[in-house]
């Protein structure tokens, strides 16, 4: 045989080992359905396949990582123990124990009572209130963020802290390392950092050189402030200007909606826990001085709350059990804010399950999109919802509502920094907080009331009416969500 057989026939053994072997070894511990795409895409582009499921085809963290999360969830397990103290002058619904059961058993966090919490809406008015508690702090200020951006409407932020060190105040500073280098002005906020005397560290960074690597699209999504711990921030919005400074969303005229809740209580050391993780898996150093410091307190009209810390770090997927539980318990009503809503099997049948029980559920997304793979796979679910029930609101252009949460009929809310999507459920670290209370429930429907008076619905008719192209680019965009 010449060389150009032999060449042709050693392509065909090594095309059918590739095949033979993905068969084996790409479904195991996979959803069927990731685990389907990923068998696609290498029978289709078997090179490419297999090249891309090496590099991005396991989320699973380093080993050494994953080991410091387990030491540090037994540590919060065991020094949160009789910290509970949680309201029972008014009853629990029945199925609730059970939920707060499960967030332990994951997360190793409790539910903690006698907390406060104002829910903040506006984009600016929300960095000033930061400011505001920063320019307070005398022991220390812990900051935490998927994105930390230096412009015009940040610079306040990095002044407070500026100010804060010179106070003798201790401030560190987490933030993503790829979302953060992919904005502008990224080298000018590391120096601005430095030159404030602020210790800043990056998360899940990739410098191979550094010996630094883990799969390249885990990310670190929280979005965390921790001042003194007696006053702490958490929810969807980054400290970057609400057009992301980016060229195409100026140009476009989007802008950023975000909801972010200000606590008081003893649930922000359970917030200040979290970060404490994340610098003890950057640094190898271990603050815990704060950890247990809970003062006992009585406020009126408290809040029973508990943090709900997730990511590839946990051996389950915390936020998405926590999802389908309380879904699945919902009596009258669920209203989901998410604007990357691309869910999966699991999700998708427990809401439209709830529907055919008779629950009321909403669901808000934005009219347009930034991010155009998700944007397309978020609306190949919308037919499928619509047709079981579910009435979509779509936020007008040119905002992003970017807020996370929901609503449980009157009683349960979550609010953090998870999408319902595949992502958020797999790849990304994400800490929710499962509220229970009547008064904060009742704000988060005025927040949704709000959100409903500049939406319009979508309708079935409206939705079949789309042209053959927006249905074949959402049907691919689907398939590709689920290659993870």
């Amino acid at each position: 045989m010449d060389i150009a057989t032999v060449t042709v026939l050693v392509a065909l053994v090594i095309d059918f080992v590739i095949r033979v072997v993905a068969v084996i070894v790409v479904p195991r511990n996979r959803r069927p359905t990731s685990g389907m795409a990923w068998l696609l895409a290498i029978f289709f582009i078997p090179y490419l396949g297999v090249l891309l499921f090496l590099l991005i085809g396991y989320r699973t963290l380093p080993k050494k990582r994953l080991a410091m999360q387990a030491e540090i969830n037994k540590f919060i397990l065991d020094s949160t123990q009789g910290m509970e103290r949680v309201r029972l002058d008014e009853p629990w619904p029945p199925w609730l124990a059970s939920v707060v059961e499960l967030n332990r058993n994951l997360g190793a966090m409790p539910l903690i009572g006698d907390n406060t919490a104002t829910l903040l809406g506006d984009y600016n008015g929300t960095f000033q209130a930061m400011v505001d508690d920063i320019d307070r702090a005398e022991r220390y200020v812990h900051v935490e963020f998927y994105i930390l951006s230096l412009d015009a409407t940040t610079a306040p932020f990095f002044d407070a802290l500026e100010r804060a060190v010179a106070r003798g105040v201790t401030v560190l500073v987490l933030m993503d390392h790829i979302q953060s280098m992919r904005k502008p002005g990224y080298r000018r906020t590391k120096q601005r950092l430095t030159a404030a005397g602020v210790r800043w560290e990056l998360m899940l960074p990739l410098q191979p050189f550094k010996g630094k690597w883990q799969r390249p699209d885990l990310r670190n999504h929280r979005k965390l402030l921790i001042v003194d711990g007696s006053v702490g921030y958490m929810g969807s919005q980054n400290v970057i200007d609400r057009t992301y400074n980016e060229r195409s969303n100026i140009r476009r005229g989007l802008k950023w909606k975000d909801l972010m809740t200000r606590l008081e209580g003893p649930i922000v050391a359970g917030l200040d826990a979290i970060f404490l993780t994340d610098w003890y898996s950057e640094t190898q150093e271990l603050l815990t001085r704060d950890l247990v410091e809970v003062t006992q307190r009585r406020v009126p009209d408290a809040l029973d709350c508990q943090v709900v810390p997730s990511g590839p770090g946990f051996t389950g997927e915390n936020n998405l059990r926590l999802f389908l539980a309380l879904l699945y318990y919902a009596q009258e009503r669920i209203i989901i804010t998410s604007p990357y809503f691309v869910p999966d099997e699991s999700i998708l049948y427990a809401i439209t399950t709830a529907t055919q029980r008779g629950i009321h559920v909403e669901l808000f997304v934005s009219e347009i999109g930034d991010q155009a793979l998700v944007y397309h796979a978020q609306r190949s679910y919308y037919e499928q919802l619509l047709r079981a029930g579910v009435k979509i609101y779509m936020y007008k252009a040119p905002y992003i509502l970017h807020a996370k949460h929901f609503t449980i009929d009157d009683d349960v809310a979550v609010i953090g920094s998870s999408n319902m999507d595949m992502r958020s459920f797999s790849l990304n670290m994400e800490v929710s907080l499962m509220v229970r209370g009547a008064s904060f429930v009742q704000e988060l429907r005025a927040v949704e009331d709000g959100y409903r008076a500049d939406s319009r619905e979508l309708t079935l008719d409206e939705w079949m009416k789309q042209p053959l192209r927006s249905t074949i680019l959402d049907n691919l965009a689907r398939l590709t969500s689920a290659v993870q």
